[in-house]
């Protein structure tokens, strides 16, 4: 998913913490692994590896596990997967590995666990390994990287919303590079980074693990490739809890433009409590959804002060930062307090510490890999509009029903067009027919992952339940609603859903 150029489960994270492009050069196509592939004579090494899990600190154990760079070619090249797990604590009782990934794509599994994995209900952590992995490409797999760290600065900087031929034409410029950098430093990798690719290696982590069948959390992203997973694997389904759903039969392109909407929705959330109480952005919905327009309007022609570092607070920035908190309402008040400094003294210091939380930038200016293995991934998995001007259509599709978002998460997305690598298999429905029950959870307000996309996903799984959250931000179940929770730790443990339709407030 393409969000502010990048999304994971941003949210989940802050909860637990606070609690080649062009040119003559010919493209690739991606690999597509068929449907339910059966594991063949030259994948058996992998299924049957037992990893050697070693203490890595605070009660964690790592490995790392094989899996075959090219499915098709299980002979030639090898990857390393990384993996963590917090081993149940009742052992007598265990009843097997709880996998887990928590979005992106390119976010960490790794980190998600060493963070979230104690907030995760009681009996789960009773009977589960709580189990996390950075997928191929991501984190400590094999990771894929195409930007230096002032690189990606100078991308997050530029304007993503262009006005006018010359701003399209420099983000177009933007775009490209990055999309060449990533050919020149990765062309091997590149077609096999795909949400397809991925999934299979689920299933060999699955053996490794010593599971017959997957029980799973996926959030955000995670959701796809759950979904995936259990198109490609059904009979080996046991539970899969799919939180913030995506809808695999959207667009890549539509995808953002629904997105945007999320986006606009969640900001109306926050405003509409915002001018409740003394808020920096006056006394009605309408004039504070002005200011904030207005706010990002100002940025485009004058950046904002920055007191952390050299960096000036661009209209890119400020609405990267501003996204970064409409992911979990407990960051509201922050968002609050960013938006006062930004208004009454010209101060994005705090916008921009958002941002650099979403994007993953350290202080001392470099960056995790989660951006480029979004982009590595999301390019190969679905088709790409063929030229800039068509994807322009797009932008400006998005600008009429998300005027604060959807030029800039729309463009977000541009490097795909320049994509060394591309896809020609058009998306459609995931039935997962003949897998056990899957849930898929909804929030009616969640800002990247809109409801209507949790609705689609369960109606299309021929086992899927469909679970609500009558709330704000992205996810539900890392968000203690005791509804959430019993209903998700209850079909984790024994694989018997809630009814499906069930809303929790």
């Amino acid at each position: 998913m393409r969000a502010a150029r990048v999304i994971t489960a941003v949210a989940v994270l802050l909860l637990a913490t606070a609690c080649g492009g062009g040119g003559d050069d010919k493209k690739q196509t991606a690999s597509t692994p068929p449907a339910q592939p059966a594991p063949s004579a030259g994948l058996t090494s992998f299924y049957q590896q037992k990893p050697e899990w070693k203490s890595c600190g605070g009660g964690f154990e790592c490995t790392t596990a094989e899996a075959p760079l090219d499915y098709a070619k299980p002979s030639g090249t090898k990857i390393k997967l990384s993996l963590i797990r917090l081993p149940a604590e009742n052992k007598a009782e265990r009843i097997g590995s709880l996998l887990t990934n928590p979005g992106g794509p390119g976010g960490s599994g790794i980190q998600f666990v060493r963070q979230a994995a104690r907030t995760f209900g009681d009996d789960l952590r009773q009977r589960f390994d709580i189990v996390g992995f950075d997928p191929r490409g991501v984190g400590a797999s094999a990771p894929v990287r195409c930007m230096t760290g002032p690189q990606l600065d100078a991308f997050f900087s530029a304007d993503s919303s262009p006005d006018d031929k010359a701003e399209t034409d420099a983000f177009a410029a933007q775009s490209k590079g990055y999309a060449d950098n990533c050919k020149a430093k990765n062309a091997e990798s590149l077609p096999h980074l795909g949400t397809a690719d991925a999934a299979r290696d689920m299933d060999v982590l699955r053996a490794a693990l010593g599971d017959r069948k997957l029980t799973y959390y996926g959030a955000s992203y995670g959701t796809y490739l759950g979904a995936v997973y259990a198109e490609q694997f059904p009979k080996n389904v046991r539970a899969l809890v799919l939180d913030g759903a995506l809808d695999p039969q959207e667009s890549a392109t539509g995808t953002l433009v629904e997105q945007a909407k999320g986006f606009e929705t969640a900001l109306k959330a926050f405003v509409a409590d915002c001018v409740k109480t003394n808020c920096p952005l006056g006394k009605s919905p309408d004039q504070a959804l002005a200011k904030v327009a207005d706010l990002l309007a100002k940025a485009d022609k004058t950046p904002l002060a920055n007191t952390r570092d050299d960096r000036k607070v661009t209209e890119a920035w400020a609405t990267t930062g501003i996204a970064t908190a409409l992911y979990a309402k407990e960051y509201w008040p922050v968002l609050r307090q960013a938006l006062a400094q930004a208004l009454q003294a010209n101060d994005g210091t705090l916008l921009l510490r958002l941002a650099d939380t979403m994007v993953e930038r350290k202080d001392d200016g470099s960056y995790s890999n989660q951006t480029d293995a979004n982009m590595a991934v999301n390019c190969v998995d679905k088709p790409n509009p063929p030229s800039l001007a068509a994807y322009a259509k797009f932008a400006d599709e998005a600008k009429k029903t998300s005027p604060r978002f959807g030029p800039f998460v729309v463009w977000g997305g541009l490097p795909c067009v320049y994509w060394p690598v591309q896809t020609h298999t058009q998306p459609k429905p995931i039935t997962a027919k003949g897998a056990a029950p899957i849930l898929v959870i909804g929030t009616l307000r969640d800002p990247a992952t809109p409801y209507k996309w949790a609705k689609s996903l369960s109606s299309q799984l021929s086992s899927g339940v469909l679970l609500t959250l009558d709330g704000d931000g992205h996810t539900a179940y890392l968000q203690s609603n005791p509804c959430i929770s019993r209903a998700t730790d209850g079909y984790l443990l024994t694989g018997q859903p809630p009814k499906d339709g069930t809303v929790c407030r």
